[in-house]
């Protein structure tokens, strides 16, 4: 059975899931790393959503304010041997529903071309391609995408 728990990103469990989430970005992202790495600190991020499947971490993401109306999805992982098990689109419907219960309308996020997964992903939940945003703006290995919430 899947636990979700809200958090924040001082939790010991989403931070060691991060690790080895920017260990496959840097296997993903190649050279472009350092880029994308400077927008992922783990500082302060107020809304965070860890799976468990028998108090094992399996999986996390979170969130970020991005505008008055929408938060920025971010760190959203789930280990190569877990995937295809519907742990990543729990968590991101688990945060989804946290940003409307707290009044955001909308979700924003970035991803690559390099992570084909993450794009079927979002793409399954109804995510839309919408222009480069703010730093990734004219970033041809950036892909930006977007979704209104209930």
């Amino acid at each position: 059975m899947l636990t979700l728990t809200r958090t924040t990103s001082a939790n010991a469990d989403f931070q060691a899931l991060v690790v080895l989430l920017d260990a496959d970005l840097r296997i993903r992202n190649g050279e472009t790393d350092e880029f994308y790495a400077q927008f992922n600190k783990l500082d302060n991020i107020n809304h965070v959503v860890v799976a468990y499947h028998a108090a094992v971490p399996v999986g996390c993401g979170a969130f970020k304010e991005f505008s008055d109306w929408q938060v920025e999805i971010k760190r959203m992982y789930v280990p190569p041997t877990l995937r295809g098990q519907g742990i990543a689109q729990a968590i991101l419907a688990e945060l989804e529903r946290w940003a409307a219960e707290i009044g955001y309308d909308g979700c924003v996020l970035e991803t690559g071309l390099q992570n084909p997964e993450a794009l079927r992903l979002y793409e399954k939940n109804g995510y839309v391609r919408i222009a480069n945003y703010g730093q990734y703006a004219g970033v041809a290995s950036s892909v930006c995408m977007g979704k209104i919430i209930d």
